[in-house]
Parts: C-alpha cells; sequence; structure tokens
C-alpha cells in the first residue's frame, strides 16, 4: 500500500513529481527548502534518499541545475590537469566563495595560494568552516559556484604548482 498525504510525513505527489522533473531535465541533485523543510533527492550512482523534515507540497519557484555534458566537460578538464594539485570539500555542506554576500571572493583565478590561505567556507548544519588550500601555486579553476552544494570529495578547484 502506497502512504497516502496523512500517513505519511512527506507528499509523495511531490516526490513524484520532482522525480520526473529530474528526469526530464536530466538533473542528478535536487535541493528544496520550504522554511524549516528540506528534501534531497539524488539520481545517478548515488541512490535517492530524502533528508531533514518533511516538505509540504508546495511550487517549485527556483531550481538551479548543472547539464551532463557541462558536469562532464568539468570533470574532464580536472583530469586533464594531471600534475595540478585538486583542493577537495572536507565535507558536505554549501560552498561559499566570500566571507559575506556581496564581498570580494577569497581567491580568484590566476591567483597565487599558500598552505594557508583560506579559499572558501563550506556551511554544513549553519556552521561556517574557512577551508584552507593545503598547497602553494596559482588557483586554475574554480569548479563550483557560490551557493551550490557540495559532497565530500568534491573537486572545488584546480591549483597549478
Amino acid at each position: 500500500m502506497r502512504p497516502t498525504a496523512s500517513t505519511s510525513p512527506m507528499d509523495v505527489n511531490l516526490l513524484e513529481q520532482i522525480v520526473e522533473l529530474m528526469a526530464l531535465h536530466d538533473l542528478n541533485t535536487v535541493d528544496v527548502r520550504d522554511g524549516e523543510r528540506r528534501v534531497i533527492l539524488k539520481r545517478g550512482a548515488v541512490s535517492m534518499s530524502a533528508t531533514a523534515a518533511p516538505v509540504a507540497a508546495a511550487p517549485i519557484a527556483h531550481h538551479q541545475a548543472q547539464s551532463s555534458p557541462s558536469a562532464e566537460k568539468s570533470v574532464a578538464l580536472v583530469d586533464d590537469e594531471a600534475g595540478y594539485h585538486k583542493i577537495m570539500s572536507p565535507m558536505v555542506g554549501t560552498f561559499y566563495a566570500a566571507p559575506k554576500p556581496g564581498e570580494k571572493p577569497f581567491v580568484l583565478v590566476g591567483g597565487r595560494v599558500g598552505p594557508d590561505t583560506d579559499v572558501c567556507i563550506i556551511e554544513a548544519m549553519k556552521t561556517f568552516n574557512n577551508i584552507k588550500a593545503e598547497c602553494s601555486g596559482t588557483i586554475a579553476r574554480m569548479l563550483v559556484q557560490d551557493g551550490q552544494p557540495v559532497e565530500f570529495g568534491t573537486v572545488l578547484f584546480t591549483v597549478k604548482p
């Protein structure tokens, strides 16, 4: 028996609609927030999961997605930079390029970094964690966008030694 709206904390119809949109637009991750409620759905190599509190039926106002060809191109570019250092996310969270909204980013492509240089902030559970370069060189690529959710091990930057 399929859960109904009254027996399930999740709105199954909304989840089904989101999954259909994900398939239609070839999205691998969707993060829906409604106040304190949040659901993250993932497709592909990662099994679909829902986290945190349930989401009530609400219109999806906006979602950000990167098309698969662009994502594959980004990964290919990193692989082509074999001698480069990769600065990876040490945790799951939200990537922020600047200390505060509207301020100058910690680093820019072409900028020099050292092992103790702050390159970004990853917000996890309302805690803001400064991420250090842990290497020396020049930022070659920034592979994520400000405000984008990241997973553990996501390559954030490549650094030319």
